[in-house]
């Protein structure tokens, strides 16, 4: 005779409710789980696994976490190095008598307006600036110096880590090639005052971002007006070449004027910038301009 079959009786379960056997450790691991998944980002799988693996010691999870990413992303952005980047975001920060200019490069408009790209904007700047300030000294006048991505990519950034790590940890995560181009300091004296602005302007935490960035250093016995940001504005959008002097020689095309000085203001084009100078008792002592991708394109 066949064995009679053992019939078991058959569970009703509400789907999506939890099973629970008198064991607790199911909900622990639910709650580090969700905890690990708001504070790192990470895919819910992944937060899973680093907890199974670690015994559910949520440091060394996030820790492992971090580490897988960090070699994933360096993976990732050597197979991406040869995509070209013309896209991206200029980020500015000034303190004081100290301000910086960077620009990080995407390859298309897309992921530039992408929060987590802009978030590594204000990052790498913020980065950049901190220990940019640990060098700087007391300038005679303004001193502007300039950083090659070679040069970006080694600069501390936390933890151990360089900017080139956040970079290629950023193109892991977003899956796009990226660059760091180009940096610009400027630190001037006592006498001098810097201001910067992005266009199209986006503020996050102080710092301005935009596709272009502009930052001027002025002298004036005078506070400051909103005439200093749209001097920003002007050199961003009528990108002279020079600051020139009331005496040199102007363009006989006005739309082809290369001198700051001799440009028809572009808040009040009945005015030159010479004489917008002249009525705010302002002197344009430097200036520095990016436009994002600009150097890609003249490489091309």
């Amino acid at each position: 005779m066949r064995p009679a079959l053992l019939r078991l009786p058959v569970l009703n379960v509400r789907r999506g409710a939890a099973l629970h056997l008198g064991c607790t450790l199911w909900q622990a691991d639910k709650s580090l789980l969700a905890k690990l998944r708001r504070k790192t980002g990470f895919s819910i799988s992944n937060c899973k696994k680093a907890l199974e693996l670690h015994d559910n010691d949520a440091d060394k999870a996030e820790s492992w976490l971090r580490a897988q990413a960090q070699a994933q992303g360096w993976e990732k952005a050597t197979k991406l190095s040869g995509r070209r980047t013309t896209q991206g975001l200029v980020g500015i920060h000034i303190e004081g008598h100290s301000g910086v200019m960077v620009e990080v490069n995407c390859e298309t408009d897309f992921v530039a307006r992408n929060e987590k790209f802009t978030t590594l904007v204000s990052q790498v700047t913020k980065d950049f600036f901190q220990q940019a300030a640990t060098a700087t000294s007391h300038p005679q006048g303004v001193v502007k110096e300039s950083f090659s991505e070679e040069q970006l990519r080694a600069v501390p950034a936390g933890e151990g880590k360089t900017l080139g790590d956040k970079l290629a940890l950023a193109i892991g995560t977003i899956g796009e090639n990226m660059s760091l181009p180009r940096a610009t300091r400027v630190t001037v004296d006592q006498d001098t005052q810097l201001v910067g602005y992005c266009h199209p302007s986006t503020v996050d935490q102080d710092m301005p971002r935009g596709r272009y960035g502009s930052i001027l250093a002025l002298r004036t016995h005078r506070p400051l007006t909103e005439v200093a940001k749209q001097l920003c504005a002007h050199v961003i959008g009528m990108n002279p070449k020079a600051i020139g002097e009331e005496g040199d020689p102007k363009a006989e095309n006005p739309d082809d004027e290369t001198l700051l000085v001799h440009q028809e203001f572009l808040s009040d084009p009945s005015l030159t910038v010479g004489e917008v100078l002249r009525e705010e008792g302002l002197q344009v002592v430097d200036f520095v301009r990016y436009e994002a991708g600009e150097t890609q394109v003249r490489e091309e």
